[in-house]
């Protein structure tokens, strides 16, 4: 086969692959079980190992993570956040130990903060509680959102995320949330999605979820750390998150790598910001 005819053959591999049908592959050849469980349990230990770091650094009054840099960084990304910028980094593998590739998935770990100037935390709070409207606050990225359940700062909450790259993923979560009280000033909450299922078809009468052996993994986990703190004639949002998703046909990595792991980037940078736009928009229903 000549060079061309290689370069003609993986154009049209990744072509495929971006319409979505090696993906849709793995609702013809499901992943062993064992696969799967292998999976899973090594993002359960990195989850466990990334709740530990969080939890010692609240202890230690690391509240915001830039809080642990050294002076001249802290100061440079404090200045940053003032002009309007939001700072994040990523943190996939780190002080874990486990390599963002595991055996048949991808850990993604990203975290960041924006600064809300004039903010102040009881309407930071109010905006973030507010289920109900998330949907306004985070389109398009959120398309529906309302509180299953809620008592005292336990939350339930659905919400259907839609999210467009090429292809068109759209994915219904269940999601169960916790918020505690720090300090006057402070805030953090812990989020786990205890139930994310693929939507085909959506907004047509043929709309329906796959089940979990049928999906294509473009989100099989997520956990989300927030924190809240009132300083500085403002607030400043922290959102850590955590997802798992299915690995890189072997050979494709050059070329869809960077398609994949810009998605949680991206998401993340968008919900700093679409919170920023809500609290400013003082618009708590």
């Amino acid at each position: 086969m000549t060079a061309s005819a290689d370069g003609l053959r993986l154009l049209r591999a990744f072509v495929l692959l971006l319409l979505g049908a090696p993906y849709a592959a793995s609702s013809t050849a499901p992943a062993p079980p064992e696969l799967k469980a292998t999976t899973l349990r090594s993002f359960r230990e990195y989850v466990a190992r990334t709740e530990a770091r969080n939890q010692e650094n609240l202890r230690a009054d690391a509240f915001l993570w830039i809080d642990q840099l050294p002076a001249p960084a802290k100061s440079a990304d404090r200045e940053s956040l003032q002009r309007g910028e939001i700072v994040m980094e990523r943190l996939t593998g780190g002080d874990t130990g486990i390599p963002a590739e595991i055996r048949g998935g991808m850990i993604h770990d990203w975290r960041g903060i924006v600064f809300i100037p004039g903010a102040t935390l009881a309407h930071t709070l109010a905006i973030l509680q507010d289920y109900n409207h998330h949907a306004i606050y985070y389109a398009p990225d959120v398309e529906r959102s309302r509180i299953e359940s809620h008592e005292g700062n336990h939350f339930q909450v659905f919400m259907r995320f839609r999210r467009h790259k090429v292809v068109t993923v759209v994915l219904n979560t269940v999601q169960d949330i916790t918020y505690f009280s720090d300090s006057p000033t402070r805030a953090h909450s812990r989020s786990t999605a205890i139930s994310i299922r693929e939507v085909v078809n959506a907004g047509t009468p043929e709309e329906q979820e796959k089940s979990p052996e049928e999906d294509n993994g473009f989100l099989w986990e997520m956990e989300t750390w927030w924190r809240m703190e009132e300083r500085d004639g403002g607030v400043y949002v922290q959102n850590e998150a955590v997802t798992l998703t299915r690995d890189i046909p072997t050979g494709l990595g050059w070329l869809i790598g960077p398609f994949v792991s810009s998605i949680p980037k991206e998401t993340l940078q968008f919900t700093l910001e679409a919170t920023r736009k809500a609290v400013l928009g003082k618009s708590a229903y």
